[in-house]
């Protein structure tokens, strides 16, 4: 899944996505003192221009241009583009600065397992006293579907990282299944959540 796949995808509607920031995000964040946010594979925008209306200084990132041009529009037509920064970014080559975020933020994000240095990049992206909020899909929904060649072994699950965690540096608040709280996309088996939210210690 190089940029060249996801340009296509994106090239292959007007839309790919709902446009609604993503519901463990508004759950999970609320409440955090605004700050710098990473919003990891930020596809067409929506998590970007919701942390920016929270206040929240938003570094931007995905792999895929067509992507990015679409989100910097949407954002700039809220006159917010000034508290985002798009970044077409490929983590495996390129981590973010160690330390500089106090959210990093990875919603849905295809993490291969070969892609450890990228984990390791993320991880250490965040600042003292920041949060990591790692979803993805649960393998219970993900059983008998998905294309042929689709093995989840070959990814990073919610549940994989707080094992990764250093006791001494990371608090895990939250590592569990829960139900989404937004519908699933249409003709998905989505119905959980597998939710990851960690405090660097300071």
């Amino acid at each position: 899944m190089d940029a060249a796949h996801w340009d296509d995808m994106y090239r292959s509607r007007d839309q790919l996505f709902s446009g609604n920031p993503n519901g463990v995000l508004t759950t999970e964040i609320p409440g955090l003192p605004p700050g710098r946010a990473l919003d990891v594979g930020c596809g067409e925008g929506a998590d970007a221009l919701w942390l920016a209306r929270q206040g929240w200084r938003v570094t931007a990132v995905d792999i895929s241009e067509v992507a990015l041009r679409r989100a910097a529009t949407t954002v700039a037509a809220e006159g917010l583009e000034g508290r985002v920064t798009w970044e077409r970014t490929d983590l495996s080559s390129a981590p973010p600065r160690a330390g500089a975020y106090d959210l990093v933020s990875l919603q849905y994000f295809p993490l291969r397992r070969q892609d450890d240095a990228a984990l390791r990049g993320l991880l250490d992206a965040v600042a003292p006293g920041g949060t990591l909020l790692f979803v993805t899909h649960t393998l219970a929904d993900l059983a008998g579907h998905g294309p042929e060649d689709f093995d989840p072994a070959d990814y990073y699950w919610s549940q994989d990282i707080a094992p990764l965690l250093d006791a001494a540096s990371w608090t895990v608040l939250t590592d569990e299944d829960r139900p989404r709280t937004t519908p699933p996309p249409a003709g998905t088996p989505h119905t959980h959540d597998g939710v990851l939210r960690a405090l660097r210690l300071p």
